[in-house]
């Protein structure tokens, strides 16, 4: 006789929660928004197919069929980023059509949610390999396209105008932190180009990124390397730029990442399924939280997501060897390095720079932070916990907190 429906389940058919590993991750170059820029006569999900392409091509111990979901992200989904963008891409990619797919959203936080939602679902035992990714093609989709705000959050005063221009709640943050200057913001955004250049002399930068073939006006073309960086950078130049958001305002194009065109994309996996298969595991996901903050001052949302992950996985700060911060603004990040007595220049702090010196295609980022943070964890067995953060626009922030599986427990952190 079959149970009521109101009794349990048998514990017997509750799966145990899986270890979910990072086995890789791989993205395009960035590019530079606009009509001049290297993607302008790029679709969008061409991109994200070429990324998913490559992650197969570099493991051909993974069986495309093995695949049980492609999640991608996109801020603005319409166009050549709508159709549900997870599964046109897998089908343009050619996976099997019995690999599924689904397209999400949170703003610039998109592939970072994406992974912590099926890295959910892998540790349910729902999947056992999973592509999480993310794309934006600003130069085709400007930030807030066809976007129709309910007038009542201005009338009702649920936010601030300022709330629904990202620059203007950097200057906020300004406003609310006043020890956060210009000068130090500049110095942040002077740093970030050195350390992406010096990474990028050293060769660290170039094996993340797959080449996509570019056409244009004058024929075709080579996406190679990143777009954005400004090499050379200096705090004096910084300095004598206008403020676009206020008049004799702190935030600039120069100590802010820009509009830019990108996709990126990781394999994720139950960690008996990646030894089964051979793949590799680069990170072992711990924990992760989002938090919700004043819309106005949205930049400062890294902060209490990272508390909260904290407090959920029983770490500590301390505990926290290495941090990949995305650097939607310098203010935001010094707001975070602030709030948790970090010095501005750590080298903890994203070591090979930032989306100020390499750029911000939006919902592609958060794949980007959590690449350079295996990277890292290759090179610093002696670190143990890392951190991918990042605000969110609305008025949120997200946190991954990741385990280094190269960690010799007689190291430090």
């Amino acid at each position: 006789m079959a149970a009521p429906a109101s009794a349990p389940a048998d514990s017997r058919s509750r799966p145990a929660v899986r270890d979910v590993v990072f086995v890789d991750g791989v993205r395009t170059p960035f590019g530079k928004a606009g009509s001049k820029g290297l993607y302008a006569e790029t679709r969008a999900d061409d991109m994200i197919v070429k990324v998913i392409r490559e992650l197969l091509r570099r493991h051909p111990e993974l069986p495309a069929e093995r695949i049980d979901e492609v999640a991608i992200a996109a801020t603005t989904q319409t166009g050549d980023q709508g159709l549900t963008i997870g599964r046109s891409a897998a089908l343009l990619a050619g996976l099997p059509k019995s690999v599924p797919g689904f397209a999400i959203d949170r703003m610039c936080a998109g592939a970072m949610t994406a992974v912590t939602t099926v890295s959910s679902g892998i540790a349910f035992g729902a999947y056992d390999v999973v592509i999480a990714g993310g794309v934006e093609h600003m130069g085709r989709h400007p930030m807030g396209e066809g976007v129709d705000p309910n007038p009542r959050y201005v009338s009702d005063k649920i936010v601030d105008p300022s709330a629904l221009i990202m620059g203007s709640t950097a200057e906020n943050l300004h406003d609310r932190f006043p020890a956060l200057t210009k000068q130090r913001t500049d110095s942040y955004a002077a740093l970030s180009q050195q350390r992406y250049d010096d990474a990028l002399r050293d060769g660290k930068i170039t094996p993340d990124l797959v080449s996509v073939s570019t056409r244009s006006q004058q024929g075709w073309g080579l996406a190679s390397t990143d777009e954005p960086p400004r090499p050379g950078t200096t705090v004096e130049a910084l300095a004598g730029l206008k403020t676009p958001f206020r008049p004799h305002g702190r935030v600039t194009p120069g100590n802010a990442a820009g509009l830019n065109d990108g996709a990126t994309g990781c394999l994720l996996a139950d960690a008996d399924t990646a030894a089964e298969l051979g793949l590799p595991t680069r990170m072992r996901l711990v924990g992760y939280a989002f938090a919700g903050v004043e819309p106005e001052v949205m930049g400062v949302g890294p902060v209490p997501a990272t508390e909260k992950a904290l407090q959920r996985t029983g770490l500590s700060i301390d505990d926290i060897g290495l941090f990949e911060i995305n650097e939607a603004f310098a203010v935001q990040v010094l707001a975070f390095l602030e709030h948790f007595g970090i010095a501005d220049d750590d080298p903890r702090v994203n070591p090979w720079g930032g989306a100020i010196a390499c750029g911000h295609p939006l919902a592609s980022s958060g794949v980007r932070l959590m690449t350079q943070l295996s990277r890292h964890f290759a090179e610093h067995p002696e670190v143990r916990y890392g951190i991918t953060t990042m605000c969110i626009g609305f008025g949120m922030g997200g946190t991954v907190i990741w385990e280094n599986p190269n960690h010799n427990a007689g190291g430090a952190r």
